[in-house]
């Protein structure tokens, strides 16, 4: 919640005498307006959202941010720079109306930022290649067991979504659990100069957009920047086992935590076991203090989303015990979905992307199931330089592990070839260019009772056509 004061001071440094009014969140898609709420107009690529503001007022919108003159004629409040003092009437108008900037997504910024700065807020920043939701997930439900927590919903972790969450940020709230996206160098900075996090958790280095970042080394950099700007009295907690991330202890001015599986780090752990689907158990390893554990997570990856959980919650003060009360509530596998076909089959579903990362940690935990295992892979995006090196790896991997693989995607060639040469009998590999061609293929090979099915590929393929299909239908 946040107040049309809040907004007024943030876009023109003036006191507002009437501060009595409040709006509930910020929405930047007209259907999501409800009863108080401000709507946000982006004028983007597909859809400009000036021409949805009468929509979002007829849903409940009390305000809408412009940067445009609209269709309408709605009474409007004009913040613009242009306007040598911005005049704010008195008494305000009765709501709905507009509030005109030079920029809405700038000025969403800096009302976030504004808002964050009135807030006893407590912010635990959170990036990296692989693992950001998962890990902001089970960190939230660690730290619920004892403060007022809001996180991010969904995919709001870059320079729009991440304002709409702190403005969802009320008096009650304690901490604030942000993960922050990453595709070119300066944006994890732009994030942290709003939300000004106090703890800093970076799980992984990989490949994913090295299209657009250019290398892994500029992707480490940009990444870095989380725990650049933390405040001396801050905490970064850094993976030990990653040698992207562990020099990163250098380039911070706060307190480094490291997590990982090597003894050298402050938390660590050891006696790993998968269950498949049933979860994972291992051994915590704090100063002279030892857990034995077992938490509903999947995959031996998961043991570091588990660690990086527990650091967070050690540092802020919780006892082992709230700590393993949050571990094992937290339902944090979200993209990954166990169904059985019509014939019986196990499908996994980890349709939501893909990177040679992502794709090895799925490859690991259908090795550790029982049964025929059948690898559905679709080529894998925005590698840049690393596209045919990390197709290679990932079918080296498949060779090891699967019974059975199918590609789909010009990209995914390299794997194919790859797992050929590992060894994979070459009268269980296919090839397709397309999803369509796979889907026919799916549909008449059939997935049987013993066999368990892998699904996994870059977002743009829309692999969850074939999860569709192959799903029992009630």
């Amino acid at each position: 919640m946040f107040s049309l004061s809040e907004i007024v001071q943030a876009l023109t440094g003036q006191m507002l005498l009437d501060r009595n009014r409040f709006f509930s969140e910020a929405v930047v898609d007209s259907r999501q307006s409800i009863n108080g709420s401000m709507f946000v107009a982006i004028a983007g690529e597909n859809a400009d959202g000036h021409d949805y503001i009468a929509e979002a007022f007829r849903r409940g919108a009390l305000a809408a941010l412009v940067q445009q003159d609209t269709t309408e004629k709605f009474t409007t409040l004009d913040f613009r720079a242009a306007a040598a003092e911005p005049v704010i009437p008195n008494p305000i108008p009765d709501f709905p109306f507009c509030i005109r900037v030079d920029n809405t997504v700038e000025a969403l910024q800096s009302i976030a930022a504004f808002h964050r700065s009135q807030l006893d807020l407590k912010v635990i920043g959170i990036t990296g290649t692989v693992g950001k939701s998962t890990t902001k997930e089970l960190i939230a439900e660690v730290l619920s067991q004892q403060f007022h927590t809001l996180k991010n919903t969904g995919n709001l972790n870059n320079e729009i979504g991440l304002p709409l969450t702190l403005l969802r940020a009320g008096k009650g709230h304690q901490v604030a659990v942000l993960e922050m996206g990453f595709y070119v160098p300066g944006e994890i900075k732009l994030l942290c100069d709003i939300a000004k996090p106090e703890i800093g958790v970076i799980t992984n280095i990989g490949t994913v957009h090295a299209e657009r970042a250019g290398s892994i080394e500029v992707i480490a950099e940009g990444k870095s920047e989380l725990v650049q700007e933390l405040p001396k009295d801050g905490i970064a907690i850094l993976n030990y086992d990653d040698e992207w991330v562990r020099p990163m202890a250098s380039k911070t001015q706060a307190q480094v935590f490291y997590y990982g599986l090597d003894p050298k780090a402050d938390l660590w752990a050891d006696q790993i076991e998968s269950y498949g689907l049933d979860g994972i158990r291992f051994c915590f390893h704090y100063k002279k203090e030892s857990f034995f554990v077992k938490i509903p997570l999947i995959g031996r990856h998961s043991v570091h989303t588990a660690l990086r959980a527990a650091a967070v919650g050690k540092v802020m003060g919780l006892n082992w015990e709230a700590i393993f009360k949050g571990l094992n509530q937290g339902q944090s596998q979200l993209r990954m979905a166990v169904m059985h076909s019509e014939e019986g089959a196990m499908i996994i579903d980890d349709t939501y992307n893909a990177s040679p990362e992502s794709v090895m940690a799925a490859l690991n935990l259908l090795h550790e199931m029982d049964g025929y295992k059948l690898a559905i892979l679709g080529e894998m995006r925005e590698l840049g330089q690393y596209e045919e090196k990390g197709h290679i790896l990932v079918g080296a991997r498949a060779a090891e592990v699967c019974d059975e693989l199918i590609g789909i995607g010009e990209k995914t060639k390299p794997m194919i070839i790859s797992a050929l040469r590992g060894g994979l009998n070459r009268n269980r590999v296919q090839w397709f260019a397309t999803v369509s061609e796979a889907l026919d293929f799916s549909k008449s090979r059939g997935f049987k009772r013993g066999e368990v099915v892998l699904i996994k590929g870059s977002r743009g393929l829309q692999m969850e056509r074939i999860v569709d299909a192959m799903e029992k239908k009630s």
